[in-house]
């Protein structure tokens, strides 16, 4: 691991302030192994890299406090993860109320640490609060190492229960904290580290404070990422709009009041598609929040007002809707308070109301005096957003000639749908297949109590390219909407579901992927309810057919391929499936459909910013990133059919 330079604290009084009896204990760690969900989220891949932020949150809220400028985390080859910061190290001495090093107490009890009392910090990061106490009480081992007071400070725990007292290990010259943990196998589904999951939360969390140098290192395969953004959230954006085509320069604003501070960068491009995100206490609001309300009442208030005060010959009479000012908007929303209160589903929505107001007027008045200093800019972010109410006109009058049409009608199901007789969204599932052979085949090899089968012709509209009106003038789009029972658009509604499995069966080959791309694309941009439910599912039909003798193998890719035929030896046929269509019904029930035998993928969104920047690469108007992007992963393509 890289040395870590020491950062100088503000004055010797700061570095004072923070003494063992700013620890503040609320209550012990016995619940957490009975119920590591409650504390965590759950034992998922997610539960355990939550172990890692619990570790990194500690180094940022330092930072934030002024007193650490470098994060390192590094995944070591047998599978433990250290987490080193060059904060003030946590503190070691006796607690005066419990009689034991405060060390201790913050690594083996729940809810222990300074961050209770805002004296030590004003503002703490972390979802669940829980602290690194979790962190240890969930590793089969952990150890910790203070240097602080010009001494290196070591305990070691087994399942949370420290081996032994505090002790020195050496002398220091510098301070800081280094955590190094193994997570207990017999609390976690999986016990490995995925790399691209770190270095997207750490890159994130890189953007949202600026200047903080944080750097992730694989030793398992020598991987290794560093961030370092001056520019902050402004740098966000530019990263997110990499490779669209903006419309102006970022524009940023940051105020402070009281202990709540708002940071904002927006920039418009010229594709049809959102890319804001929000945080709090660089939490990702997933699920929105006040913050977020008040910065779309406002964005409105402030292109309508303009649009009024100027009109042009497109503006006049236009009022504009929220979705309007969307079109096209990039944006970072960034608070940062004292008191955060997480509320929905996942605890990523935030309902602290006064922030509503503070963003609603930070928002107004600094983007009215930004647009009457720079009127081009002005003019040229009221056109994009008319634009796009026009395009929201012209979709409404499509979506009606659709339903006059019987296209949208939930009552009128498509005529190339073959439904299942089940009607509990929950039991059922569909497959959207490419072409009629596939779909005839796919029909006849079903089991038609719950698999419903919609075969779609040819490529269907890039919806990455397109606005919602287009959409609904291409007819297989239509059916897929009128199949799926949702609506889309403003009338989208994820409880109409009619399936709870919408399974995508494509060919293997160049035009299978294509398609497969294309349908990922318009679930993305304009159901992303589907995927976050849990609904989207790619199938994973077979490659190859291996026979030997009477016995019969389907094999699903090319390293499965090797090792059988390296079992097997001579004497074998082997054909190559290029199409589902070469597959009889019951092959293709045995080997992609049936339940008990089949292998499906389901569609997740772990990054949601990875996610934007690929399918815009993939499917965008920009050819050269899309040109890079294949000749970087050029090398990881097998089974390339041309």
């Amino acid at each position: 691991m890289e040395p870590i330079q020491a950062v100088q604290p503000s004055s010797d009084k700061d570095k004072e302030s923070y003494k063992a009896e700013d620890i503040q204990v609320l209550e012990g760690l016995s619940a957490v192994r009975k119920r590591p969900g409650m504390y965590i989220g759950s034992t998922s891949a997610r539960g355990l890299h939550h172990l890692v932020y619990e570790a990194v949150d500690n180094a940022i809220d330092e930072a934030l406090a002024g007193f650490c400028t470098q994060v390192a985390v590094t995944i070591h080859k047998d599978g433990s993860v250290s987490i080193e910061d060059n904060g003030r190290g946590i503190p070691v001495e006796t607690h005066p109320k419990y009689g034991k090093s405060a060390l201790e107490i913050v690594m083996t009890k729940l809810h222990a640490g300074a961050k209770f009392s805002h004296k030590t910090y004003k503002v703490s990061g972390g979802l669940h609060g829980v602290g690194i106490s979790v962190t240890n009480a969930l590793s089969k081992w952990l150890k910790v190492r203070v240097r602080r007071d010009g001494k290196i400070w070591e305990q070691e725990y087994e399942q949370g229960l420290p081996k032994g007292d505090v002790h020195t290990v050496g002398e220091a010259k510098d301070t800081g904290t280094i955590v190094t943990f193994f997570p207990d196998s017999e609390i976690f589904d999986t016990i490995e580290f995925n790399f691209e999951t770190l270095n997207s939360r750490l890159r994130e969390l890189a953007f949202l404070n600026k200047g903080i140098r944080i750097i992730l290192m694989d030793e398992r395969n020598e991987r290794k990422s560093e961030f370092l953004y001056k520019g902050g959230i402004i740098e966000f954006v530019q990263f997110l709009n990499e490779n669209k085509s903006p419309l102006h320069p970022v524009i940023f604003f940051e105020k402070e009041k009281g202990t709540t501070k708002v940071e904002i960068a927006m920039q418009y491009n010229d594709s049809y598609n959102e890319s804001v995100f929000s945080f709090a206490n660089n939490i990702n609001t997933q699920e929105g929040g006040f913050h977020l309300t008040g910065f779309w009442t406002a964005l409105t208030r402030v292109l309508n007002n303009y649009g009024e005060k100027y009109k042009t010959k497109d503006s006049n009479g236009i009022k504009l809707a929220n979705d309007d000012v969307r079109e096209g908007l990039t944006a970072i929303i960034s608070v940062k308070l004292a008191e955060p209160q997480f509320e929905g589903q996942t605890k990523t929505k935030l309902g602290n109301s006064e922030v509503k107001g503070l963003v609603d007027s930070i928002v107004y008045d600094t983007l009215t005096s930004y647009f009457e200093e720079n009127p081009a800019v002005a003019r040229t972010v009221v056109e994009k957003v008319v634009n796009a109410a026009k395009a929201r006109e012209a979709a409404r009058k499509a979506r009606e000639l659709a339903r006059r049409k019987n296209f949208l009608s939930s009552n009128s199901l498509p005529g190339k749908l073959a439904d299942c007789q089940e009607r509990d969204p929950a039991k059922s599932e569909i497959y959207i297949v490419e072409g009629d052979s596939a779909g005839g085949s796919a029909k006849m090899g079903r089991n038609r109590e719950f698999q419903a089968i919609l075969p779609l012709k040819g490529k269907i509209l890039n919806v990455e390219k397109a606005r919602l009106h287009k959409i609904f003038s291409s007819a297989e789009i239509v059916t897929l909407i009128t199949a799926l029972g949702t609506g889309i658009g403003e009338e989208f509604n994820i409880s109409k579901i009619r399936y709870h499995k919408i399974i995508i069966m494509t060919d293997a080959d160049v035009d299978g992927a294509h398609i497969r791309t294309l349908l990922l694309t318009l679930f993305y941009r304009y159901m992303p309810a589907v995927i976050e439910k849990g609904y989207l599912y790619i199938a994973q039909p077979p490659l190859y057919k291996v026979e030997k003798g009477k016995e019969v193998h389907y094999v699903y890719n090319q390293e499965k391929l090797d090792e059988l035929l390296k079992q097997t030896g001579k004497d074998i046929s082997m054909q190559r499936y290029k199409g589902l269509g070469e597959m009889n019904p019951r092959q293709l029930w045995e080997t992609t459909m049936d339940p008990l035998h089949r292998t499906l993928l389901q569609v997740k969104l772990e990054d949601a910013v990875e996610a934007d920047k690929l399918f815009t690469i993939l499917m965008g108007d920009e050819v050269e990133p899309r040109r890079r992007f294949i000749e970087e992963n050029a090398k990881l393509v097998v089974n390339l059919d041309v």
